[in-house]
């Protein structure tokens, strides 16, 4: 009797071990695939990037430069030189600038390009897009026609003409 229970043992264990067979086929098949697959997924497409040129930008004394960074509970914070503004303030304070160079050159028929002010902002990387697009909207609404952004080249970058 001992001799049948051992067999009965050995026979339980045959029944309960997972078949390889079927697992290392299916995975053949996908190293086949993935093997086929990947250089056609990995393609260059031949790009001409734009050749940059870090220009200082010329201020006019007639140019706005606002500083726009993010507040405390997701605001916005925008700076007029180095005093802050909120969004009527900001419109207010621009129409008026406008409404002063027009009376300094003498009417709005004399306004050129050369004489128009500009808006520069200025945004850290982490400000949101909703604080700087604010800020370029109250400067469109105002009658500012350029609106332009201050940044910095990388540290240690070189002038690449």
């Amino acid at each position: 009797m001992a001799g049948a229970t051992l067999q009965e043992e050995d026979e339980g264990t045959a029944m309960s071990d997972i078949n390889v067979v079927p697992l290392t086929d299916v995975m053949l098949v996908l190293l086949i695939i993935f093997l086929i697959t990947v250089p056609v997924v990995i393609q260059q497409v031949p790009v001409q990037l734009p050749k940059v040129r870090y220009e200082p930008t010329t201020t006019k004394p007639d140019n706005v430069s606002l500083s726009v960074r993010n507040g405390p509970n997701g605001t916005c914070e925008v700076y007029w030189l180095l005093k802050k503004v909120n969004q009527k303030d900001l419109l207010d304070m621009a129409v008026k600038k406008l409404e002063d160079q027009i009376k300094k050159v003498g009417g709005v028929q004399n306004i050129n390009e050369d004489n128009m002010p500009e808006a520069h902002i200025r945004g850290d990387i982490n400000t949101q897009y909703k604080c700087i697009g604010a800020a370029i909207i109250t400067m469109q609404q105002a009658g500012f026609q350029r609106v332009g952004f201050i940044s910095e080249p990388p540290p240690n970058s070189t002038v690449r003409m």
